[in-house]
C-alpha cells in the first residue's frame, strides 16, 4: 500500500550545470502520477541520464527540488532510495554471481529478511523467465536475460516506483519484446514506472504519458495519442530526380531560376525548389530534407498526393518513390525541435517505388 496520496515524481525548476559548464538539465518541471508509466525521451546527451541521477540521489542539481514519493532527494536520500528502485543503462550486475545469488544479495542489502528474500526471488525468477537459468553465472547469461535481471534485481524490494534509464538498450529486437511485455505487466500490477528511451516506438508502445526533452529542456508533454493528433497532418516522403540529377534527393534548377545567380542547370537544395514549385498547395516549413529526398507533411495525405505528383512533375521533377505515413511521435519531435531523433539510413528503401 502506498504511503503517500500525492505525485510518485514532482520536479521544479531542476537546473544541472556540470563542471566546464555544461547545462544539462535547464529548467526541467514535471509530475509524475502513481501508476503512470512515464517515458522521458530524447536523443543521447539530451539530459535523460541526468534527470533520473537526480531523482535516484545519485547526482545533486544545481538549482530547482525534485521529490519522490513526497520526499525530498536531498534532503530525505536514504528515505528515496528505501521506496525506489533503478535499473541503469548498462546492468551492473556481478559475472561471478548466479541469478538467484544476485537478487538475494540485492534484497538483503534492502533489509529485507531471508526468508521474504527467498520468496520473493522465486517470484521474480519466474516473472521475468528466468527460473530454467537461476544456478547459472549471471556471466553466461545472453544480453536480454541480463536485462531482465537487472530489472529483477531493482524490483526485489517491491519499491514504489521503479526508474530504468534506456532499458532496451543494444537488445535485439526479440528480446526487446520480450521485455517491452515484462514491463507492461510489472506496470500492469501497480507499479509506477520512469523510463528514458529514445526509441520512439517504445514509448508508443509503453507510456501512458511522456515528455520529449531536448538540450536539457522540456519541450512538450502528453499522451502519445494526442501529441501524435496534434502534428495535425501525415507525411509523405518524395524520391525525386530531374533532368541531369544523377544523384538521389538533388535536383536541377530550371534554366535561369538560380537564385544564386549561377548557371542554368545547376544543382540546387531540393528542399528549396520543392517548397517553390508547390507554393501556395504546401506551407513552406512543412517542406524538410529527408535522407531519401523531401519530406512534406501534408493534411489528409491520400487526396492531397495526386494534386501535388501533378505539379512537380508538370514542373520536370520525376517523383521515383512514395511514402506515406500517419503522424509519429518521432514526427512530434520534429515539430517541436526541428530535427529528427535519430537519422534514419540514407539508403533506407521505400515502400513504394516507380
Amino acid at each position: 500500500m502506498r504511503a503517500y496520496d500525492g505525485p510518485a515524481i514532482e520536479t521544479e525548476g531542476l537546473v544541472k550545470i556540470y563542471r566546464g559548464g555544461t547545462r544539462a538539465l535547464d529548467d526541467v518541471s514535471l509530475e509524475v502520477a502513481p501508476g503512470e508509466l512515464f517515458g522521458l525521451l530524447g536523443p543521447n546527451g539530451a539530459g535523460k541520464t541526468t534527470a533520473i541521477r537526480v531523482l535516484a540521489t545519485l547526482l545533486r542539481a544545481t538549482a530547482g527540488t525534485a521529490r519522490v514519493v513526497g520526499l525530498d532527494v536531498v534532503t530525505q536520500a536514504v528515505e528515496v532510495r528505501r521506496r525506489l528502485g533503478l535499473a541503469m543503462q548498462n546492468p551492473t550486475l556481478d559475472a561471478f554471481s548466479t541469478g538467484r545469488e544476485t537478487l538475494e544479495l540485492a534484497g538483503r542489502l534492502q533489509g529485507m529478511a531471508a526468508a521474504a528474500v527467498r520468496r520473493r526471488s522465486d517470484e521474480l525468477l519466474e516473472l521475468m523467465g528466468l527460473s530454467s537459468v537461476a544456478k547459472k553465472l549471471a556471466g553466461t547469461y545472453s544480453g536480454g536475460m541480463k536485462r531482465r535481471l537487472d530489472v529483477a534485481a531493482a524490483l526485489v524490494h517491491c519499491p514504489e516506483l521503479l526508474i530504468l534509464d534506456e532499458p532496451t538498450e543494444g537488445l535485439d529486437p526479440q528480446s526487446r519484446t520480450a521485455l517491452w511485455e515484462e514491463l507492461e505487466r510489472i506496470n500492469a500490477s501497480g507499479t509506477t514506472m520512469l523510463l528514458t528511451t529514445h526509441y520512439m516506438e517504445e514509448a508508443d508502445r509503453l507510456c501512458s504519458r511522456v515528455a520529449i526533452i531536448d538540450y536539457g529542456r522540456i519541450v512538450v508533454d502528453g499522451a502519445p495519442g494526442a501529441l501524435k493528433q496534434g502534428i495535425g497532418a501525415d507525411t509523405v516522403v518524395l524520391q525525386i530526380e530531374s533532368d541531369g540529377a544523377a544523384d538521389l534527393g538533388v535536383v536541377a534548377e530550371p534554366a535561369g531560376a538560380n537564385s544564386d545567380g549561377a548557371g542554368a542547370g545547376a544543382p540546387s537544395d531540393p528542399v528549396v525548389l520543392v517548397r517553390r514549385l508547390l507554393e501556395g498547395m504546401v506551407a513552406p516549413g512543412a517542406v524538410i530534407a529527408h535522407p531519401v529526398g523531401v519530406s512534406l507533411a501534408v493534411p489528409n495525405a491520400n487526396a492531397a498526393v495526386p494534386a501535388l505528383l501533378r505539379r512537380l512533375e508538370s514542373d520536370g521533377l520525376r517523383v521515383t518513390g512514395l511514402q506515406v505515413t500517419q503522424p509519429t511521435l518521432d514526427d512530434v519531435f520534429m515539430k517541436y525541435t526541428g530535427r529528427r531523433i535519430r537519422e534514419e539510413a540514407a539508403d533506407q528503401p521505400l515502400l513504394l517505388g516507380w
